[in-house]
């Protein structure tokens, strides 16, 4: 007889779970093609967006002090995600490289709708183990990276994004104005460098070479080379395509999520190269239920940043007195990110009146908007 109490916990982590339920949208897509196509960004925009206006906000917070074993649900969610992913990837290389019934572009849409559930399920449940000193939960951070070939995300995003977001030294933190496009060629550029920059600064303080065995990049390096192989090895030079595809669908995702996170934020700057501490306003809130099922209370963005550490069931969501909300969920804010026009309509004047609310002495925002302030200070 299972406890009523493990029933209770189980229950309570099972709709950050409905995820998984969603690789069934990419097999059928894979077995029918066609309009089936349609089914996994349905599955996860569409479907999640009318969720969210039909169950509303979730304004509730855990007890923030919740001791670590009673979230064993929640943990082994994100943790049994990787060998799904895997098994979705290679096993759709397999059967749709042999695929008669699909042509070339229904294949290329299987791979869309696989990237889709890489970006936004794996890339956003390796974000959420890479926070972990739980040496197993990084190693499948990094292993979930290494499939959509983005592993120098981690490095760029603990030793650079968090430190320094809302500074000039983020890349991550968009610019006011800055369309999403523009955004994304932008830090598919910058990323990678200000990683190594990162690391090379970071061995530097040990007296070590950037070329040394310590260097995480050797091991992103390593992993990303095997998924590449893998994909080679199982469907030829169609499967390597498709991989690559799936990959860079993955990244599109994840970017749009970055972009939306923290779009015209800024910390003050103190003066000398300092910038105020992180606060909750520093970041775009939202409290959507369903989309932070999908998402696993990633739009709980404003406490993320104020509290890296803390697990995903346990980020607290803040009121618009305390930190900025987004109006709708990600999967809307998202798709309205990809329409600059219609972003800079809905978004600027949230931004400008973030900027009265927080910082009414600021007169002339220009160096804060064309990100012509000093470096920060520190690592």
């Amino acid at each position: 007889m299972v406890p009523a109490s493990t029933i209770a916990k189980f229950s309570h982590a099972a709709p950050f779970a409905l995820s998984f339920l969603m690789v069934a949208l990419v097999a059928t897509s894979a077995a029918f093609g066609g309009w089936a196509l349609l089914l996994p960004p349905l599955g996860t925009w569409w479907l999640y967006a009318v969720l969210d206006a039909a169950l509303g906000r979730n304004r509730q917070n855990a007890d923030p002090n919740t001791p670590e074993q009673q979230l064993f649900w929640y943990r082994l969610i994100t943790m049994v995600w990787f060998p799904v992913q895997v098994v979705m990837i290679y096993g759709a290389i397999w059967y749709v490289t042999d695929a008669e019934h699909l042509n070339g572009w229904e294949k290329l849409g299987v791979f869309f709708g696989v990237g889709v559930l890489s970006g936004t399920v794996g890339i956003v449940f390796s974000h959420e183990l890479m926070h972990q000193t739980n040496r197993a939960e990084r190693w499948l951070a990094d292993l979930l990276l290494a499939t959509v070939l983005y592993s120098h995300f981690r490095t760029e995003h603990l030793l650079v994004h968090h430190p320094f977001v809302g500074t000039p030294r983020d890349g991550v933190t968009a610019r006011y104005n800055e369309g999403f496009h523009r955004y994304f060629f932008r830090v598919l550029v910058h990323g990678p460098i200000s990683a190594w920059q990162a690391e090379a600064a970071r061995l530097a303080r040990r007296d070590l070479s950037a070329f040394d065995a310590a260097n995480p990049f050797w091991r992103y390096g390593a992993l990303q080379v095997a998924a590449l192989l893998l994909a080679l090895l199982i469907g030829g030079w169609v499967g390597l395509g498709l991989f690559l595809f799936q990959a860079l669908v993955a990244i599109w995702q994840l970017e749009l999520t970055n972009y939306v996170e923290h779009y015209g934020l800024t910390r003050k700057h103190l003066g000398d190269g300092k910038y105020e501490h992180v606060r909750p306003h520093h970041s775009w809130n939202s409290d959507q239920m369903a989309s932070n099922w999908l998402l696993i209370n990633l739009q709980r963005h404003s406490d993320h940043h104020y509290k890296p550490a803390r697990r995903f069931p346990l980020l607290q969501t803040y009121p618009d007195s305390e930190a900025p909300q987004l109006p709708h969920g990600y999967p809307v804010m998202t798709i309205a990110a990809m329409i600059p026009p219609v972003w800079r309509r809905v978004m600027n004047k949230r931004v400008r009146k973030w900027r009265g609310m927080y910082y009414p002495e600021i007169t002339d925002w220009t160096p804060y908007k064309t990100g012509k302030l000093p470096m920060p200070k520190g690592r």
